[in-house]
């Protein structure tokens, strides 16, 4: 999955879930400015970091990963 369709769907999760971008990125471990870039398409999620966003956002990666759910 490319970068931009990646950001969008943590962003729709994370709305979704009643998230502010500084408190997903406080309960994830990374800064504000990352998620901010990976929301935009402008970074690639590293497995270990898409792994922590899909526990906190208590959702499965296939949810972020899988453009159908």
């Amino acid at each position: 999955m490319d970068n931009k369709r990646m950001g969008r769907r943590v962003r729709a999760f994370r709305k979704l879930k009643g998230y502010t971008q500084q408190e997903l990125a406080d309960s994830v471990g990374i800064s504000l400015a990352v998620l901010g870039a990976v929301e935009r398409g402008n970074r690639r999620l590293e497995d270990q970091i898409l792994n922590k966003i899909a526990d906190v956002l208590g959702i499965a990666v296939d949810e972020l990963a899988n453009p159908s759910t």
